[in-house]
């Protein structure tokens, strides 16, 4: 079924774009809801001479766009989260952190047209803004550990148990070793005496 959005939904497509979708998500979402309309010879018709009408507009949204686009090349991000010790996050980063960070920095974004792989564990992602179909930009994202320090001090910890369990071990070792020598001698004595 072809549609043609009345807004942006990202990924899908943007204003005014001609799409094709399942009917069912056509007719019980797209349509109701009044983000697009079936895209029928009249319409298409419409649609071009609106286009041809508002290239002018369009021209001036894009470049609105690339002013915003520019505000935010070269930041790079680096949120902290909750690390569990096994280095999985409790919960996930995602498109809503990231447009707090931004607001932190100054550069207010709405989270709607942020699309980022939700993060589950510490290391390098990328998050993308949509500010128009034509331009978008990439933002690396670095999840960091907020309770680091923690952390280091349960494995630190977790480490020395473990050593000291390892030289209790070793030490039953050698204590039952030299049981088994001092057994192994008693009986060498004795067997010379009985022959």
């Amino acid at each position: 079924m072809e549609i043609i959005l009345k807004e942006d939904i990202i990924g899908l497509g943007f204003k005014n774009d001609i799409v094709n979708v399942k009917s069912g998500y056509g007719r019980n979402y797209l349509i109701p809801q009044g983000k697009g309309v079936i895209a029928s010879p009249s319409a298409k018709k419409i649609l071009a001479e609106n286009l041809k009408q508002q290239a002018h507009k369009l021209a001036a949204q894009k470049a609105a766009a690339e002013e915003k686009a520019a505000v935010l090349n070269g930041v790079a991000l680096e949120i902290a989260a909750k690390v569990s010790a096994t280095g999985q996050l409790y919960g996930s980063v995602g498109a809503a952190q990231v447009a707090e960070a931004l607001a932190k920095l100054g550069k207010e974004v709405d989270r709607k047209i942020i699309t980022m792989k939700d993060a589950k564990k510490l290391g390098d992602y990328v998050a993308l803004v949509h500010f128009h179909k034509e331009v978008t930009v990439e933002i690396p994202v670095k999840v960091v550990a907020e309770n680091a320090a923690e952390l280091k001090a349960a494995a630190d910890a977790e480490a020395a148990i473990k050593a000291a369990a390892d030289a209790k071990a070793a030490a039953a070792a050698a204590a039952e070793a030299v049981e088994e020598t001092e057994e192994g001698v008693a009986e060498a004595e004795e067997a010379p005496e009985e022959a």
